[in-house]
């Protein structure tokens, strides 16, 4: 039996695993869009906006572990796709991406909507090609889904209108299994510098995401405290004794130090980009199932090409425990550091603190809750504030950090799962991306939105001071957003207090349906970095004066 090109598109993702599609119909992507109509074991999602519809399929991706799938119609509607998809590019998760192309016959003639595709798309995709006809159309297909999962990243598809409607009298069988390479690492040398190590620490990341209990049990066997880059939060409770909180600017004092004063780092699973945090010298044990990723964040002594499951057991196998426990070493400053979080959640200015709506929030979610979290200062009160219990989730735009993701990200996973799906989001990124209300109310998701409202770019506000600039272009000036989730046919509630924060996160909890919760946050609650350095405190009061007076006069260095 014949069948389209298009047929023969979506019969492979489904094959592969795809279980959503997310895009807006049009013109030269509509032949897909019928094939996807008839076929009933893919399931369609209509999003407002382009950029929605890959923000979701990234963090589908991000939260299954699965392949997700995004369209766009010729020109503009596939040039929309664009940030999402470097989304999932940076956070390395598979996703396939078909745009609509004109007419083959009106290539290369600055037809109408006409772009050159695959040349915008080269940057973006581990895969990248056009569909020139039927007759090799099976094998390219099935390569770009393959090399989406294995190479795990963003496949891109060019489809010509007329393309979509050739039809193939014997298509070639789709090839079943999607192969993955087995790493058999050598582990000589991460085993000798782990039995040397007085002081060795984890850093973990969103590739140990299925590794809680050998991570508890590696730390506990060798003594080390865990830390975490902001992929990795949630992997391991917060409330663990051995558990320090998130390196870099939005980590904790405790994990600063533990890293600082280590003689050994064991990153698993991550690629923590930020070298500045990590001391010079310190001998490093990197994990990686992907070789181009090894040494990438910082230099790295012993690179160790495997998956993380497999070096963890062989660790626990190899090395005997010790009878020292780093972790011991910073309980009080670990109680300390705790002690200032409350002292920040406790402080009351009359409007809404944003660290005490996290803390909150922390106390009343689900204990399987997900927390997709928006690009900001609320990225700050949900990694220091949301005090994570075992065997929640928490997805941010990681290496990329892209505004506007927290909303469709969050409708991307809500599809998928029955548990709570927490959106939280700053006022600045809910308005980029905030028409995909629309596709909230339209499939009728559960999702609840926090809405951290403060009328300002809060991070820009914060960048700018730190350097010694006054703020400026950061103000916002908003709707009130509430009224605009209302209009919708969506459950909301406006808090202004504190002392409001308790029943309304209860009542929006509560709620069978979708609802938002807009809260009016401090303008002026800072999302101080951990330890806080004296040109960054020079930055400030310079930036302070400037905002009272208009001028300071240079301030030298002692």
């Amino acid at each position: 039996m014949s069948k389209t090109v298009a047929d023969i598109i979506v019969d492979y993702l489904v094959k592969s695993g795809v279980e959503r599609i997310y895009g807006i119909p049009g013109d030269s992507i509509d032949p897909l869009v019928e094939a996807i109509r008839r076929n009933h074991k893919l399931k369609y999602v209509q999003t407002r906006h382009e950029e929605g519809a890959a923000f979701a399929a990234s963090f589908d991706a991000k939260f299954n572990g699965r392949p997700a799938a995004c369209f766009g119609t010729s020109g503009p509607g596939s040039i929309h796709l664009l940030n999402g998809l470097y989304d999932a590019k940076m956070d390395k998760v598979p996703v396939i991406a078909i745009t609509g192309q004109v007419e083959r016959k009106r290539l290369g003639q600055d037809s109408h909507q006409e772009v050159n595709m695959t040349k915008l798309f080269d940057d973006v995709s581990v895969f990248n090609k056009m569909l020139t006809g039927p007759e090799n159309a099976p094998k390219i297909i099935w390569r770009a889904i393959h090399d989406a999962i294995t190479l795990k990243g963003v496949s891109h598809l060019n489809v010509p209108f007329d393309v979509f409607m050739e039809k193939i009298e014997e298509p070639a069988p789709y090839i079943d299994g999607i192969v993955f390479p087995e790493y058999s690492p050598r582990l000589d040398a991460a085993i000798e510098a782990i039995l040397a190590s007085e002081k060795p620490v984890l850093l973990i990341g969103a590739g140990a995401l299925k590794e809680q209990a050998g991570l508890e049990r590696l730390s506990a066997w060798i003594g080390a405290p865990v830390i975490y880059a902001l992929m990795g939060k949630g992997i391991m409770p917060d409330h663990d004794k051995r558990v320090l909180g998130g390196l870099g600017l939005l980590g904790t004092r405790p994990a600063l130090d533990a890293i600082t004063k280590s003689d050994l780092i064991i990153e698993i699973g991550s690629s923590f980009p930020y070298g500045q945090f990590i001391p010079e010298g310190r001998k490093a044990i990197q994990v990686d199932i992907d070789a181009a990723t090894l040494g990438k964040g910082f230099p790295v002594s012993i690179p160790v090409l495997s998956d993380s499951h497999s070096f963890i057991q062989r660790i626990l196998l190899e090395v005997p425990e010790k009878e020292i426990k780093y972790f011991e070493y910073f309980h009080s400053e670990r109680k300390a550091w705790e002690k200032e979080l409350i002292a920040q959640e406790n402080h009351d200015t009359g409007m809404v603190n944003p660290a005490l709506l996290a803390h909150l929030l922390s106390q009343a979610a689900d204990p399987n809750a997900v927390v997709v979290t928006d690009t900001g200062n609320t990225t700050v009160w949900i990694a220091r504030h949301f005090r994570a219990q075992a065997g929640q989730r928490f997805l941010f735009s990681g290496a990329l950090a892209s505004m506007g993701n927290g909303l469709p990200g969050a409708i991307g996973i809500s599809l998928s799962t029955a548990r709570q799906v927490i959106s939280a989001i700053g006022d600045g990124g809910f308005a980029m991306t905030m028409t995909e209300l629309a596709t909230v109310i339209k499939y009728r998701i559960p999702l609840k939105i926090v809405l951290f409202n403060n009328s300002k770019l809060g991070m820009i506000k914060f960048e700018q001071e730190v350097i010694g600039y006054p703020e400026w272009g950061v103000d916002l000036v908003n709707p009130d957003f509430s009224k605009i989730a209302s209009a919708y046919g969506i459950g909301t509630l406006r808090v202004k207090k504190n002392s409001e924060l308790k029943s309304g996160i209860m009542q929006m909890l509560d709620q069978d349906g979708p609802f938002l919760l807009e809260a009016i946050t401090d303008p002026n609650a800072r999302p101080m970095p951990p330890k806080v350095t004296f040109e960054q405190a020079k930055g400030y009061l310079v930036a302070s004066l400037k905002e009272k007076v208009g001028y300071v006069p240079e301030i030298e260095t002692v």
